[in-house]
């Protein structure tokens, strides 16, 4: 272990050695890392810890830099442990340069079917009773992270105290497409409110869209299309992505000794913002997350779009219609554009193809649930369906919600303490 202190915390970085396969305890290890982050003045007190799931799949905690944001809301009264979920951040990484390691890609195939949420709440329960003396902790779960703590509820609820959920109740039985299917409708709803803000965007977008179809540029080895280009929708889902999406538009275009051209500056903008390069398992199990059933996935995010022909930049540019962003979606594409995914193309087609996924929630158990709950649901959020996410809130005894719009997914982050600080309220019955 290694402490260390920013103003007015203390923290040390922990390593927990934990089977690859839950399964077969006895076999290949991992490790999966930890930041335990404490106030200062309550180092040395016995304080309930609180362990935060990350969003993603495929991101490691956040870094803080002090007590900021909700941080510094739950250092008041907890010990907190910021978790790289296996494969993330300091928890033996999973990467193009990394997963040669295992093999071939069917091997790396078979190695990731180890990294959903099943076993990443196995990892928590044998992390818990190392930290805790045994005791339940508060799980704070943000997204990705959220459905991670509704398998915990599911698996072991014993070791839980209290469950918060930010943006993240996933549906308990949908398939990938039904996922997509749903996803699909409310991006173009941003895609619309994003426009009704900034008209002049309807313009720029159409040419950026051209120029990309003509000229397919490169940046650092990054292929820039209109596919990529349009998946700048992301930045639609958090509270100030419409105005990131904006100004990174406008300075789309330079006048040069050749003519007009893309900037370097809207270039590099948009390679970073579409880069995998530091969370590739975010494209690598992002369909895999909701696989069950017996079924593949088998690209839902690409066949789904077919049903919503609006979304067909050509044929947008062949009309006089606005080219429409996508959001959350994985598609086949990102693995021939992103240098960080190109190696890992045959990896991905081999977990798309792949039906032996097995259950993630237990709904008869969370209906029998005990473990106080509270989620905050955000009223149009962009990456979780709300009418998927209200349906689960109803299946799981106890439940309580606060729907709002007053955030957007990244509420937890944008809204800090305040967010923290109302789902405490809830789950304890003080609002």
């Amino acid at each position: 272990m290694n402490s260390y202190r920013q103003p007015g915390l203390v923290l040390t970085d922990r390593h927990f050695t934990v089977p690859l396969d839950h399964a077969d305890p006895g076999g290949e290890q991992i490790e999966v890392f930890g930041r335990e982050i404490v106030a200062a003045s309550r180092a040395g007190q016995e304080l309930p810890w609180l362990l935060y799931l990350e969003g993603g799949p495929g991101f490691g905690a956040r870094r803080f830099t002090g007590a900021e944001a909700w941080l510094g809301r739950a250092v008041r009264e907890f010990r907190v442990l910021l978790l790289d979920q296996r494969g993330t951040g300091l928890s033996t990484p999973a990467n193009r340069q990394t997963l040669p390691l295992r093999g071939g890609p069917r091997e790396q195939a078979d190695y990731l079917a180890h990294f959903r949420s099943d076993s990443i709440v196995r990892d928590c329960e044998l992390i818990r009773p190392q930290l805790t003396g045994g005791a339940p902790w508060t799980v704070l779960g943000q997204s990705f992270g959220g459905f991670c703590a509704v398998r915990y509820l599911s698996a072991a609820p014993e070791g839980l105290s209290t469950v918060l959920i930010t943006g993240g109740l996933p549906s308990l039985d949908a398939h990938a497409d039904g996922v997509y299917r749903a996803a699909y409708p409310r991006i173009e709803r941003k895609v619309a409110a994003h426009y009704a803000r900034y008209p002049q965007d309807v313009e720029r977008a159409r040419e950026i869209t051209a120029h990309l179809a003509e000229h397919r540029p490169e940046s650092a080895g990054h292929r820039l299309t209109p596919e990529g280009f349009q998946s700048l929708g992301i930045l639609l889902g958090g509270g100030s992505g419409s105005h990131q999406l904006h100004y990174l538009l406008e300075n789309a275009f330079v006048r040069t000794p050749h003519g007009t051209e893309l900037s370097d500056t809207f270039q590099e903008a948009m390679r970073t913002a579409t880069s995998f390069a530091g969370h590739p398992l975010y494209a690598l199990m992002h369909e895999a997350i909701y696989g069950q059933g017996g079924r593949p996935t088998a690209w839902a995010a690409e066949r789904v779009r077919e049903e919503f022909p609006q979304f067909d930049a050509a044929t947008a540019l062949k009309g006089d219609g606005p080219v429409l962003f996508t959001g959350e979606s994985i598609h086949p594409w990102h693995f021939e554009v992103d240098p960080a995914l190109r190696p890992l193309r045959e990896t991905a087609e081999l977990l798309a193809a792949r039906t032996d996924w097995e259950p993630l929630y237990d709904p008869e158990r969370l209906a029998a649930n005990e473990v106080p709950v509270a989620a905050a649901v955000y009223h149009d959020d962009m990456y979780v369906d709300t009418a998927h996410a209200l349906r689960t809130a109803a299946t799981i005894r106890g439940l309580r919600t606060w729907v709002t719009d007053e955030f957007e997914h990244d509420g937890l982050r944008a809204g800090g303490p305040r967010v923290l600080d109302r789902l405490l309220a809830v789950v304890r019955d003080e609002v």
